[in-house]
């Protein structure tokens, strides 16, 4: 299951104390990369200059983030045990999930940011309209139209700047599952393929459809659904958006699904799966702020798999799932979860 994203603000200040810690850590701040490549067409007016292949994390590091926040408050306040635990998230790049009010100002800055980092923006759109079946995420556009208008403010803030988006965890899989009602599932699978389409028409932007996990439908129920969202249109598919599933059993889910729908690439969350699912209590509630959890691998390009495109950290680690377990609203800041995250890191 997914979290209902924050509305993010492109601010691109790193707070001193936490700015000094990494740099004295050893961990430096995403400034200018080696210069690309030479190629033999020109890039795009405006798009950012494409990573060299030795560079195997080509995504921007908000130095703002909220991980990187609350960094220097517990700097702030002599707490330096705290602070170099969560440098492990302050310090990586995590997606940016796209707000509902400002799409195309907030996803212009981001984007913009990340281009002059010469990196690369990592994206996540999760706004489709009866999101999450009125549950801890619930929310969305108020209907298509105004969906196709979030869509197309967010594709023109991102405009020819390089870009990865997974779009709309949990989708699909809901209209699969039956969580979503009938009468919402035409239009749903409508309006993702129309928003495969816009945002394809970006000529740096990649976009990933989401795909569920592995611990909740199988791939021979999803490929059909798949297809009719545009999977044919997508760069490719995200899998354990949001979940704990671990690097193997993901990699293992999207190798089968990726036979039934074209030899699709795709990326994993491994954001958290560092300990695997939790097998304990309420199956229905293991997805939200499961106890005894970890970071997962660190998001890399380079997975040995000609298959799988990125591990990403797609869920941003220490961010509620929702109001369990002690957390705050989805969306929202859980120290003592991202600290036990970092805490139970290998």
């Amino acid at each position: 299951m997914s979290v209902s994203p924050c509305v993010r603000r492109a601010g691109l200040t790193l707070p001193a104390l936490a700015l000094a810690f990494l740099l004295a850590a050893g961990c430096t701040s995403p400034g200018p990369a080696t210069p690309p490549a030479a190629r033999s067409d020109p890039p795009a007016a405006g798009a950012a200059p494409a990573p060299t292949p030795s560079a195997p994390v080509p995504y921007w590091v908000n130095p703002d983030g909220k991980a990187a926040r609350q960094m220097a408050a517990h700097l702030a306040a002599s707490r330096t045990a705290e602070a170099g635990l969560l440098r492990q998230i302050a310090s990586r790049p995590v997606a940016e999930w796209i707000g509902t009010d400002r799409p195309e100002a907030e996803t212009r800055a981001l984007t913009e940011a990340a281009t002059r980092a010469r990196r690369e923006a990592l994206l996540v759109l999760y706004d489709i309209p009866h999101r999450d079946c009125g549950r801890h995420s619930a929310g969305g556009a108020a209907d298509a139209d105004a969906y196709r208008a979030w869509v197309d403010g967010v594709a023109r803030g991102i405009g020819a700047r390089r870009a990865t988006v997974v779009l709309e965890p949990d989708a699909v899989t809901h209209v699969v599952d039956g969580c979503t009602e009938e009468q919402h599932r035409a239009e749903r699978y409508e309006l993702l393929g129309a928003a495969v389409r816009r945002l394809k028409q970006q000529p740096a932007t990649t976009v990933y459809l989401d795909a569920g996990n592995a611990g909740w439908v199988g791939p021979s129920q999803l490929s059909g659904p798949l297809q009719e969202a545009g999977i044919a249109e997508a760069d490719g598919f995200a899998v354990n958006v949001s979940n704990f599933q671990t690097t193997a059993a993901s990699t293992a889910y999207g190798r089968q699904l990726s036979a039934l729908v074209g030899g699709k690439p795709f990326v994993i969350d491994t954001s958290r799966n560092g300990n695997g699912p939790y097998a304990e209590g309420d199956p229905a509630q293991n997805w939200c702020n499961p106890p005894g959890r970890a970071l997962g691998a660190p998001p890399t390009r380079s997975t040995g798999d000609p298959l799988v495109a990125a591990h990403l950290w797609i869920k941003r680690p220490g961010e509620s799932d929702g109001e369990c377990r002690g957390g705050p609203r989805a969306g929202e800041w859980f120290d003592e979860y991202a600290l036990e995250l970092t805490r139970n890191a290998r």
